[in-house]
């Protein structure tokens, strides 16, 4: 039996779930980011099956972009975590409530 359209739109929703959860329920800059980044590949796990099953490559090459910038995003955001668990010694969005330098 080969999986179709339904069973990836499923993974795809569990995985957009999952991540949907993880940035309401922790408190962590890194899990919440990490959490942000699971959202964003279910997004494009659901477009790369919509493109597999619709017979279009429409779908793969914004995914393709979605990754490009995605990667500089990761790169951006690790810099501002970073530098704000160097500034305030910590990493739980309570203590960053206030953002003043």
């Amino acid at each position: 039996m080969q999986p179709g359209l339904p069973h990836y739109l499923a993974v795809s929703a569990l995985l957009f779930s999952l991540g949907l959860l993880g940035v309401i329920a922790r408190r962590s800059l890194l899990v919440m980011y990490m959490s942000l980044e699971l959202m964003l590949n279910a997004a494009n796990l659901a477009l790369v099956a919509f493109s597999r099953f619709n017979q279009n490559l429409n779908g793969q090459v914004m995914v393709f972009f979605i990754i490009t910038v995605a990667a500089a995003e990761v790169a951006v955001g690790l810099a501002l975590i970073v530098a704000l668990f160097r500034k305030r010694q910590t990493s739980h969005v309570e203590d960053l409530a206030s953002l003043k330098l």
